[in-house]
């Protein structure tokens, strides 16, 4: 049996929204990428709903192939401001990082995330507005995650490739 998707009103769309945060904060990110589809299937583009779409997939990544980063990726990338599309999707690449991190996937391919998410971190601070560190609070958490934990995992895998 297949259902038809009903349509919200357009009135409704802040109200939506509002439910989409609460559910991102209540850890039920599934439920907040609903309401974000049915917000941009009323209006598409929605900048808020976009952002919010691409945070509840990155809080959903696992670290597992089956994580939905290209979509994740893809919602970043419809933001039209270029502070936010280099801000979020820094986050994206550190989220991921941190997912495969929590997999024990091998130190360096999640450095390689982390490096990429600071890359982004240094683009977006230098257009930031005024007032906002966000860029440089995230950059200086990676920065922290590649000193102490992938430090000593990085040296282990060397030396086991150097046969020590």
């Amino acid at each position: 049996m297949e259902f038809k998707l009903k349509t919200i009103s357009p009135e409704g769309i802040d109200a939506a929204l509002s439910k989409a945060e609460l559910y991102r904060f209540l850890n039920e990110p599934e439920e907040a990428e609903s309401i974000c589809e049915d917000v941009l299937a009323v209006q598409s583009g929605h900048q808020l709903a976009v952002r919010t779409l691409g945070l509840a997939l990155t809080d959903q990544f696992t670290g597992e192939s089956s994580d939905r980063y290209a979509d994740a990726e893809k919602a970043f990338q419809q933001l039209t401001d270029a502070y936010e599309r280099l801000y979020y999707t820094g986050l994206l690449h550190e989220r991921r990082a941190k997912a495969q991190l929590r997999t024990r996937r091998p130190a360096h391919t999640v450095t390689v995330l982390l490096e990429q998410a600071m890359h982004n971190y240094e683009e977006a601070e230098r257009i930031r507005p005024t007032g906002n560190d966000d860029a440089i609070l995230r950059w200086n958490r990676c920065a922290r995650l590649l000193h102490s934990k992938l430090d000593s995992e990085w040296h282990r895998e060397v030396g086991i490739e150097m046969g020590e």
